[in-house]
């Protein structure tokens, strides 16, 4: 089964392939400005050094969130439209959970992500495979329990939760390999849609910034 995983809900831009068994290749850039540029162009060229046709998938995987409104969502439709143009079948995972899986840890503890406005996107892990609460957005002084931390969101804050909290091995962003592999490892399981993979549809926790301007102000008596 060949997983063509990618995610852009953080400031990575990550894509891999995954065979069922390992990665065959990967990709991934850290550049919070430049996720439409960058992620067409990491889709061919991990395509080419897996030696793989978009054709050849067996199944595409997005990262769903939760990130911020624009980079996930270039993510989410680039992933709907590949697979819209190869006919293969396209799935969502949250992307704390890949972030959670590539950790390798099998104890409790918490994903964190940087939310922006001085808030973490955040989960809670029974072990790499177990998400038992969130995703949610708090204030890093929000974050429930003394469980141990990983990802981005606890360095940023490792002052406010806690500095034997924050572990310091492993990604600071969810990675297209770990999001690949779970989703190979969910397919083999037969957990499609209705089970643990879901729709490749956004994890939205707030508003964007974004809003609809209102009329003109009149500036005349």
């Amino acid at each position: 089964m060949l997983v063509l995983g990618l995610d852009t809900a953080t400031p990575a831009v990550t894509v891999a392939v995954h065979d069922g068994e390992r990665v065959l290749a990967e990709s991934t850039v850290v550049d919070a400005r430049r996720h439409g540029e960058l992620l067409a162009p990491a889709v061919r060229a991990v395509l080419l050094e897996a030696g793989v046709a978009l054709g050849d998938v067996d199944a595409i995987v997005a990262g769903t969130g939760p990130g911020p409104y624009t980079g996930l969502r270039v993510g989410l439709m680039t992933a709907q439209a590949l697979a819209a143009t190869s006919g293969v079948p396209v799935y969502g995972v949250c992307s704390l959970d890949a972030l959670a899986y590539g950790s390798g840890l099998d104890e409790p503890f918490l994903v964190l992500t940087d939310a922006r406005r001085k808030e973490v996107f955040w989960a809670r892990y029974a072990d790499r495979r177990t998400r038992v609460e969130g995703p949610s957005v708090d204030s890093p002084d929000g974050v429930p329990g003394d469980l141990p931390v990983i990802g981005a969101g606890g360095r940023m804050y490792a002052s406010v939760l806690g500095q034997g909290r924050v572990r310091e091995p492993g990604a600071e962003y969810p990675t297209g390999a770990a999001l690949a592999a779970l989703a190979a490892e969910r397919l083999a399981a037969g957990e499609e849609i209705g089970g643990v993979l879901t729709e490749a549809r956004p994890i939205y926790l707030r508003r964007p910034d974004a809003r609809v301007p209102g009329p003109p102000k009149k500036v005349t008596a």
